[in-house]
């Protein structure tokens, strides 16, 4: 009788029942959040790759041999271009980030800063501490020797 009672039932008491299915779910939420996570981190890491790709190539266009760095016009005229470029490889990242130009007769220097797009909900989101870049990027100005 008590085995037919214990089949009847699933194997489990009437106190037991559905208590895998609040694992199971607790399971389950712990694993997409860390699933979001691990997505957050590859963008990141993707777009801090992109962004700095196109910075070193901003900074070279302005050092090239092909502008005239005694004259401040070309030197604007290539910032101008440099920033351009820059601001169509990285989309709408590209159009919020701030870069800003220094430099010296013999280097050219460009900071870049920019927020990370996201996956995650706002409230993590914003929590998360690589969310931001910012790099520098210096390049020796070419000359004709």
């Amino acid at each position: 009788m008590f085995l037919r009672s214990a089949l009847a039932d699933g194997g489990c008491s009437r106190s037991e029942r559905g208590a895998g299915l609040l694992g199971t779910a607790a399971g389950v939420a712990v694993f997409l959040v860390l699933l979001l996570f691990a997505l957050q981190l590859l963008v990141n890491l993707y777009a801090t790759s992109t962004v700095s790709a196109a910075g070193f190539d901003a900074a070279r266009v302005v050092a090239s041999k092909d502008v005239d760095h005694h004259d401040a016009g070309s030197v604007a005229s290539a910032r101008q271009r440099a920033e351009e470029r820059f601001r169509s490889l990285l989309g709408e990242a590209g159009r919020n980030a701030t870069l800003s130009w220094a430099g010296d007769a013999d280097t050219v220097r460009l900071r870049v800063s920019l927020q990370t797009p996201t996956l995650l909900p706002r409230a993590l989101g914003d929590l998360v501490a690589f969310r931001h870049i910012d790099r520098t990027f210096e390049v020796q100005v070419e000359e004709l020797r």
